[in-house]
């Protein structure tokens, strides 16, 4: 099938314009698969460690915080805009005009399409602390950086052990079913 430049070709074979996406051209089968293959601080840590595996660390964080499955599913699909739009580090994505909308329109979409819809502040608080948390730790852990003065509160501390892309994928999707059944 043909599709415009405006479009992109998902894993599941949704052909969308992620800046004019719908809740039903949302697939988690899609988002399981791009996060596991994409790794986080671009490439810059000492071995591969994906995107979906910062978004399971976050939602296993938050369940051990004993947060509501809603904030769990919302840690576990914070990134998910990335699946659509492609991970930017943060000091590019504060410089990069329009992309900070774009991605929090797709989060938006993402969200409607399993249900969560638009996140309390105090949700969104929650869910920016546990990124931030395990941002640290990803950094520290794999990288041997501090990207902060003090070392963030965790109830849990994040799992960093090598895991291949599949074995990621199957945790993402197995996580998410918990989570919405």
């Amino acid at each position: 099938m043909a599709y415009s430049q405006n479009e992109i070709r998902t894993y599941t074979g949704v052909y969308m314009d992620p800046f004019a996406m719908r809740p039903e051209q949302v697939r988690i089968g899609d988002i399981a698969h791009s996060l596991s293959m994409m790794t986080r601080a671009n490439g810059h840590l000492n071995r591969f460690f994906s995107i979906a595996q910062h978004c399971l660390n976050c939602a296993k964080e938050a369940r051990a915080r004993g947060l509501s499955n809603r904030i769990r599913l919302a840690c576990l699909l914070h990134d998910a805009a990335e699946c659509y739009l492609a991970d930017v580090p943060r000091p590019v994505k504060r410089r990069l005009s329009g992309y900070a909308e774009a991605e929090e329109r797709v989060t938006k979409i993402v969200f409607a399409a399993f249900g969560i819809g638009d996140l309390s502040e105090d949700e969104k608080k929650a869910v920016g602390e546990i990124d931030d948390a395990m941002l640290y730790f990803e950094f520290f852990t794999l990288a041997g950086a501090k990207v902060s003065e003090y070392e963030p509160h965790v109830a849990a501390y994040p799992d960093f052990s090598e895991k291949t892309m599949p074995e990621v994928e199957r945790e993402f999707l197995k996580e998410f079913e918990t989570l919405t059944t």
